[in-house]
């Protein structure tokens, strides 16, 4: 019986995995790169996708019950799930996917929390400072970038505070 327990999936696997490819496709648009200056690099790409997932969890926990939770669980586990691909197709090798991921996994956690802690106070200047610190990473931001990135991050979590449960679990989510 055990075994068989294995082999199911989780009720909201699929979504989770529906919704962080909406929360990465919102996260490569062109104009973070060419209008904000985020750096387009790995590190860049993955700054700016863990801002999307930050806000997109965020959203989810908000619900408080147990299927949100469970979603916003599924959208995490097919992030990381996505990042092991990644660091393996990158050429990073077995026995380091692990402790990269690991590392990568604290960061986002970290990031989110600060996202969030800003996002409900809404206190505007401590997410920028968040957003400079982690996405230009110790750089200088362009003038304006980190506000206009901050901006948009409260306009994320706006859009997706207006919508539903139902379209959540459907593997919809539409980003600002």
């Amino acid at each position: 019986m055990a075994l068989f327990g294995l082999l199911r999936r989780r009720p909201y696997e699929r979504m989770g995995f529906e919704l962080y490819g909406a929360a990465v496709a919102a996260a490569r648009q062109p104009e973070y790169y060419a209008t904000l200056g985020v750096p387009d690099t790995t590190a860049g790409r993955f700054e700016l996708i863990s801002l999307h997932v930050a806000v997109l969890i965020r959203r989810l926990r908000r619900f408080a019950d147990k299927p949100a939770q469970e979603l916003a669980q599924s959208v995490f586990d097919a992030m990381f799930s996505d990042m092991d691909v990644t660091m393996r197709e990158m050429g990073v090798g077995d026995l380091g996917v692990g402790k990269r991921v690991k590392f990568l996994w604290e960061g986002f956690h970290g990031r989110a929390q600060v996202y969030a802690t800003a996002l409900d106070a809404e206190d505007m200047a401590g997410l920028e400072a968040a957003i400079a610190r982690n996405v230009w990473a110790g750089q200088p931001p362009p003038e304006g970038s980190a506000a206009a990135l901050a901006a948009r991050a409260r306009a994320m979590a706006e859009t997706l505070e207006g919508q539903g449960f139902e379209g959540f679990a459907a593997g919809q989510a539409r980003f600002a």
